[in-house]
């Protein structure tokens, strides 16, 4: 597997993938929303790539206004499932994310179908909210903070 910086000739790969987990992970109304991302923060859209061939992608950035690290835009073609391809983008996003020394708190909004996932990285719930999404995408928000090192 590799995680490479997303370039603008993988948008219609990683779109396709994407509509591929509509609607159970994400509704329809987040493909242009997800678009608009790449158009604004492609410099840490991160494309992920398995025998040659893109899988899925994931984001992270820095929200300077609450000193947040956040995981977003995290998905996967279908058929990658079981290839360790989610813990690893995660795995990656996390190192980059608190080596940024702004960072103070680890944040991931999610739904009910990934909560459990990001648990395992140490995200705590923190707020859910029916419907968030769309009808039957409740959203979850998760936390955790970045302590510095002694």
């Amino acid at each position: 597997m590799i995680i490479r910086p997303f370039n603008i000739a993988d948008k219609d790969h990683l779109t396709d993938i994407f509509k591929l987990n509509v609607p159970t992970y994400f509704a329809a109304n987040e493909i242009y929303d997800f678009e608009q991302y790449l158009s604004q923060h492609s410099e840490t859209y991160l494309t992920i790539e398995h025998e040659g061939k893109i899988i899925g992608g994931t984001g992270y950035y820095v929200n300077t206004s609450d000193n947040s690290g956040r995981i977003t835009w995290i998905f996967f073609h279908p058929d990658a499932k079981g290839l360790g391809s989610g813990k690893n983008a995660v795995e990656y996003c996390l190192k980059m994310l608190r080596a940024d020394p702004g960072v103070k708190m680890l944040v991931v909004t999610t739904s009910q179908f990934a909560f459990k996932f990001f648990e395992k990285f140490g995200y705590e719930l923190v707020k859910t909210e029916k419907d968030y999404w769309g009808p039957g995408l409740d959203l979850y928000l998760m936390e955790q903070p970045v302590f510095d090192a002694p």
